[in-house]
């Protein structure tokens, strides 16, 4: 069987991108770690079958094997998440393809939308930040239909209520954890959302992978985005340096948890300052997560506690993650694609206006599961 003749310098930026150890990588190929090594240090050929299954798992075209030189991958979309003089660490595979797979589906959308004649979403960029806090919230409650002091339920429910209301402004919103299989699940270090604004199209994305209690608290700030028109991805980081990202993020805590209801019910006597939480939560039924960034940006606790308190929040998360029963694989589907877009997908494949082959794509489903989809979708 012949060689391929590819650059052998590429194997380990591939590797690495991927964001796999040499171990980890030999392991996924079925290879051990002496001739993946040899294999990147160019001491041993690979055949094209081989080459080709690197390329695969590794999750970059076949032909970037044979490139000169690695080439430069940069985020198509603005990158909101910097902090200070940081440098950010290269983007992963994994957010890469999720934003491409975004904005193709923002332009089958686009398309969609303009051909079935629909409004443009007119509250897309229709704040600025100079407009401050108070006039964005307000406009927020007015658009959603959602009274200063709602009756919320759990926040699960909220949450949920939430999402169900910004797709009713035509906004669309996405859920995942990962890009369809456990082998590449998004980094919650690495973001927590995007928005990309546009016209007839705009899409919100949630990253699922973070805690429950958080995703609630990233969603708004991501419609808040929406709202004074600026594409970007975020990492929802408290101490940004960044003024429209600290807009954001005082939208959202202003949106979820009023401030004069909050400090009605705030008790500063207590020993500790988590002591608040409880009956904080049994009030607003927002997570505590969503609670504790509101006492830091009123000032009522410090950074360094606020950070310590979520890592213990997101630690205790983690390790309740376990095996076992869930919702079914079309329920899980259907709670992580918007209504809008997966309604308006499969009926343009129930119709013979898309192939099932792009239907499925864009659903991230096998072609054969559009019509099963369909079902629950009540199409």
């Amino acid at each position: 069987m012949s060689n391929a003749k590819i650059n052998k310098a590429m194997l380990s930026w591939a590797r690495e991108r991927s964001g796999f150890t040499l171990p980890e990588f030999a392991r996924k190929l079925g290879v051990t770690d002496e001739k993946l090594m040899q294999w990147e240090a160019g001491e041993r050929e690979l055949t094209f079958v081989q080459a080709m299954a690197f390329a695969d798992k590794a999750h970059v075209p076949f032909g970037y094997l044979f490139l000169h030189q690695p080439p430069v991958e940069s985020l198509p979309i603005p990158d909101l998440r910097t902090v200070g003089s940081a440098e950010l660490r290269r983007p992963s595979a994994e957010l890469l393809d999720l934003l491409k797979n975004m904005l193709e589906c923002q332009d089958w959308y686009r398309d969609y939308a303009r051909n079935q004649l629909l409004e443009p979403v007119d509250l897309v960029g229709s704040f600025r930040v100079e407009q401050g806090v108070a006039a964005v919230v307000a406009d927020m409650r007015a658009k959603l239909q959602i009274p200063p002091h709602p009756k919320r339920g759990t926040w699960v429910e909220y949450y949920r209520d939430l999402v169900q209301r910004i797709e009713r402004l035509g906004i669309l919103v996405m859920r995942q954890s990962s890009l369809g299989h456990h082998s590449r699940p998004f980094s919650v270090d690495e973001f927590r959302g995007f928005a990309l604004c546009d016209e007839f199209a705009p899409i919100i994305f949630v990253n699922h992978a973070d805690a429950p209690g958080a995703r609630l608290f990233t969603l708004i700030h991501e419609l808040c985005h929406i709202w004074i028109g600026q594409t970007g991805v975020s990492d929802g980081n408290a101490n940004s340096h960044s003024a429209e990202e600290q807009f954001c993020n005082a939208v959202a805590a202003e949106m979820l948890v009023p401030t004069d209801e909050f400090l009605r019910h705030w008790r500063k006597d207590l020993e500790l300052w988590q002591k608040n939480l409880p009956e904080l939560e049994a009030q607003f039924h927002v997570s505590t997560w969503a609670l504790a960034r509101k006492a830091l940006t009123l000032g009522l606790i410090g950074q360094d506690e606020y950070v310590a308190y979520i890592k213990a929040q997101t630690d205790a998360y983690q390790e309740r993650q376990i095996e076992g029963g869930g919702p079914t694989y079309f329920k899980t589907k259907k709670a992580q694609i918007s209504q809008l877009f997966s309604k308006a997908v499969v009926s343009e494949a129930l119709n013979g206006k898309l192939l099932l082959r792009d239907a499925g794509w864009m659903l991230g489903m096998k072609p054969a599961n559009v019509a099963k989809f369909a079902q629950e979708l009540g199409l």
